[in-house]
């Protein structure tokens, strides 16, 4: 079916089912061996409506794994708001290590072992062709803007000198969940009592690196 048609944005009801039904074929039978009909079936609706509201199937597979990004984004902002937002506790030491680090053991329990990030695991993975195109990009830069957001105003307030505050952000980022993907093949502190040794010391060389002076 074409795509080109403006799509209606419908019935909320109607798209969440559309959705969730969409994600659990794609999870269990694979993009290619799910069908509309099976989605619409699921969902029931009509197959028209799934087109009506998706254009097509890929269009429809972008849709399931930007849901899924976004109940993760909700995730981060909202531990960020929880952990990093007190500057006035921050700037007592070590208020500001002792936030990142629960920042970071919060994201590793919260949301890196969570469902919806092994959801988002599996079908970007399996799916990896059918999601790239041109100016398609998912959830994959929002994670790491949030973060620059919140270092910007550390910056501002004086407590670390981030020039680029997107960069100090994929370094945070890199010494920390990456350090424990790359030695331990996860960062789920829930599940690895090992993540929590790895996060400390890596907010540790990130603060001696960013650290105000």
């Amino acid at each position: 079916m074409p795509t080109t048609k403006t799509l209606r944005e419908g019935s909320t009801p109607k798209r969440a089912a559309i959705l969730s039904a969409a994600r659990e074929l794609f999870l269990t039978d694979g993009f290619d061996r799910t069908s509309v009909d099976a989605v619409a079936a699921r969902a029931e609706v009509s197959k028209r409506t799934v087109y009506d509201y998706f254009g097509d199937k890929r269009t429809l597979l972008r849709a399931v794994v930007d849901a899924v990004g976004q109940s993760l984004i909700t995730t981060i902002r909202r531990t960020l708001d929880d952990t990093l937002t007190d500057l006035t506790a921050l700037t007592e030491a070590p208020g500001l290590e002792d936030a990142l680090v629960t920042f970071s053991m919060r994201i590793a329990t919260d949301m890196l072992g969570s469902a919806e990030y092994a959801t988002l695991q599996r079908l970007v993975r399996a799916e990896s062709g059918n999601l790239s195109s041109r100016g398609y990009n998912s959830m994959a830069d929002t994670p790491d803007e949030a973060l620059a957001e919140r270092f910007a105003a550390f910056a501002e307030a004086g407590l670390l000198d981030v020039p680029d505050a997107r960069l100090a952000a994929d370094q945070f980022i890199a010494l920390t969940f990456g350090v424990a993907l790359d030695r331990l093949g996860s960062a789920n502190a829930a599940e690895d009592t090992r993540v929590r040794p790895l996060v400390v010391e890596g907010v540790r060389t990130f603060l001696r690196a960013y650290r105000t002076r």
